[in-house]
Formats: structure tokens, C-alpha cells, sequence
């Protein structure tokens, strides 16, 4: 039986009926159009699907639809306001913090959250920060200098 929800995507507030057992990921790509929020192994153990709810990452591939009622949600297609990127997208596209770019919406989420909680990090922080977000393409280098150069833009240190 379908239950009813209510949820603020990037700024627009939706109400549907879901299945109990649909995960986010699938709603989001699914019923909403946000393609950006990748699924890379629908097992929680990549990232590439991470998207902030209420201002905190999360892999959506591992939170259902039902749990995310009344709850805002922020995908990589609402970070930029209008055709502004967010400093970490700019950051990330400056610094070539990606190679094939599907792990990159999932690390430029985790990365909004990680400066939220600590807009000065150290390399390990980051590394650390990030650790549940893999990428098999770029060896981590430029997402770290990434990282770094958008705690300098957002304010921190570079």
C-alpha cells in the first residue's frame, strides 16, 4: 500500500504517493527527473548517490522514500542558483577534481557537508570526510586540492 509523502526538493515542494519499499534514489531519478543523483551500487558502499537531507549528506540508495517525509532535499542539480555554480562545483571543475564525473555529484555533496561541519579541514579531514564517497578513476589527489581550493572560496583557507 502506498504511502503519502511530503518532501522539499531543491527548493520545490512535492507530495506523492510512494511505495514503501522504493528507495530515494529511485524517487528522485524515477518520479522527479533528478538525474544528477547517480546509483552507482544501490549497496551504500560507493556514494555516488549522496545527496544532502536537511543540510546532511546521505546516500540515498540506502534511505527510502517514506523516510525522507517532511524532510528538504538538496540533489547536485540544486546547488547552483540559476547559472552560478556553488563554489565546490566550481572548485571541483577548476582543480579537475574528476575524470569520468560519476562519482563526481556524490563528492561534491559529501564535500557541501563536510565544509558546513568544518570549513577549514586538513588534508587527513578530508580524506577522512570523504572516505565513503570512491572514485576508480582519479587517485583522490585533485579532489583533495578541490576540496581545499572551495574552502578558499567559501571563506576558509585555501
Amino acid at each position: 500500500m502506498p504511502h503519502h509523502i511530503n518532501v522539499t526538493v531543491d527548493g520545490t515542494s512535492y507530495e506523492a504517493d510512494v511505495e514503501p519499499r522504493q528507495l530515494l534514489v529511485h524517487w528522485l531519478r524515477d518520479d522527479l527527473g533528478r538525474v544528477g543523483t547517480v546509483v552507482g551500487c544501490d549497496t551504500s558502499n560507493c556514494g555516488a548517490c549522496t545527496v544532502l537531507m536537511d543540510g546532511r549528506s546521505i546516500k540515498s540508495c540506502s534511505v527510502l522514500a517514506v523516510q525522507a517525509d517532511g524532510s528538504e532535499i538538496t540533489t547536485i542539480q540544486g546547488l547552483a542558483t540559476g547559472d552560478e555554480w556553488h563554489p565546490v562545483q566550481a572548485a571541483f571543475k577548476e582543480c579537475h577534481g574528476l575524470q569520468c564525473g560519476y562519482c563526481t555529484p556524490g563528492m561534491v555533496m559529501a564535500t557541501v557537508d563536510l565544509l558546513a561541519e568544518n570549513p577549514n579541514p586538513t588534508e587527513e579531514e578530508i580524506r577522512d570526510g570523504l572516505h565513503g564517497n570512491l572514485c576508480r578513476c582519479t587517485g583522490y589527489n585533485n579532489i583533495v586540492k578541490s576540496v581545499q581550493h572551495a574552502a578558499g572560496l567559501m571563506g576558509g583557507t585555501k
